[in-house]
């Protein structure tokens, strides 16, 4: 499914997070597919069962998946997620940090707002 890196500086249960979530965005996961469960991804990833835990709770309470008592957990309708507009606003924050950045670096707006938008374009192929 995906691996985990121990190098990185964002958490193992972000990781998940932040895999399953692409998986579900890419279509890779579609609608009602089921996640693996708790202990079939722990023992996949080779992490604590716990982290996978607390990585579906959080997929859950972002709407990402559902989870049915005794069946498992399941790839939700992407097209009804509701971003949360703190994050958004965080996220804008951070775009702007990184135009700025690119601003120091001596390019001037309308180059660094290029690069960003050439970055923009990359992700989409």
């Amino acid at each position: 499914m995906f691996q985990i890196d121990m190098t990185s500086h964002k958490s193992i249960y972000e990781q998940v997070v932040d895999n399953i979530k692409e998986l579900i965005m890419t279509d890779v996961l579609a609608q009602g597919s089921k996640l693996p469960s708790v202990r079939e991804l722990s023992r996949d990833l080779t992490i604590n069962p716990n982290t996978v835990q607390k990585a579906y709770r959080e997929l859950e309470r972002e709407g990402f998946v559902y989870t049915t008592a005794g069946v498992g957990t399941f790839a939700c309708d992407k097209t009804k997620l509701r971003p949360d507009p703190r994050r958004i606003e965080e996220i804008e924050k951070e775009i702007l940090s990184a135009l700025k950045a690119l601003q120091y670096l001596g390019l001037s707006h309308e180059e660094a707002k290029n690069i960003v938008i050439a970055v923009i374009e990359e992700d989409r192929k």
